[in-house]
Parts: C-alpha cells; sequence; structure tokens
C-alpha cells in the first residue's frame, strides 16, 4: 500500500488530536486499518461522512494515491458515491479486500466485497 508519510509520523508519534495536524480521521483510520489487514489500497470500511470527501479527495491526490476501496455497507452509500463522483472520483468495478475480522474457517482475514474507486 502506498504511504502516506504524514499519517505515519501520526502513527509513530502516537498522535492525540488528528485534527490538530490538519489529518482527515476518516482516512486516517481507513488507512491504518488498511495497513493492518494487508490490503493493496485504502479501503473505507466504515461509514464515510459527506463533509470529509473534498479532503479526502485532495489528500489522496497529494499523495498521489489514483485507486482506493469502499467495502462498507452503510445505509447512504449511493449518496456518498455521488459526492465522491462530484469531486472527479468514480467507480471502476467491485473487487474482494481483506476485512477487519477473521474467518473462522480459514483463520484468515475473510476476503469481503467492496467497491473499487479511480481518483482521476
Amino acid at each position: 500500500m502506498k504511504e502516506i508519510r504524514t499519517f505515519e509520523e501520526a502513527i509513530e508519534q502516537n498522535a492525540r488530536s488528528l485534527k490538530e495536524l490538519g489529518i482527515n480521521g476518516t482516512l486516517f483510520w481507513a488507512y491504518r486499518t488498511s495497513k493492518e489487514t494487508g490490503n493493496e489500497l485504502i479501503d473505507f470500511n466504515e461509514v464515510i461522512w459527506d463533509y470529509d470527501i473534498e479532503e479526502i479527495a485532495q489528500t489522496l491526490r497529494a499523495n498521489d494515491i489514483t485507486e482506493f476501496t469502499i467495502s462498507s455497507t452503510f445505509s447512504s452509500l449511493i449518496e456518498t458515491l455521488a459526492a465522491f463522483e462530484k469531486q472527479g472520483i468514480s467507480m471502476a468495478g467491485l473487487t474482494t479486500v481483506k476485512a477487519r475480522y477473521t474467518d473462522w474457517k480459514t483463520g484468515e482475514h475473510a476476503l469481503i466485497p467492496a467497491i473499487k474507486m479511480t481518483v482521476k
């Protein structure tokens, strides 16, 4: 997964306030969990707040990140996808990602469906 240096520094420093560091919390937690699960792309597995989308798009572009996934099944997903589209980020099909939880049969992270997104 492509590294975001400011996020890595916040993790190393055990930062108390992401906001004070100018880091979007929604993107940060998606990044951190994706690293922990071993996903190749940042995966949003929780709610993405509409007011975060513009900042998420700016941060992704500033760090040359051109793809990410959304595996969350929250109820306002269609509105979120439309808001990403307004920021020049579009759906690019379906894929699978590693979930945060372990599949009890395999002992590995479960594989779950996700929407692949492309940042233009």
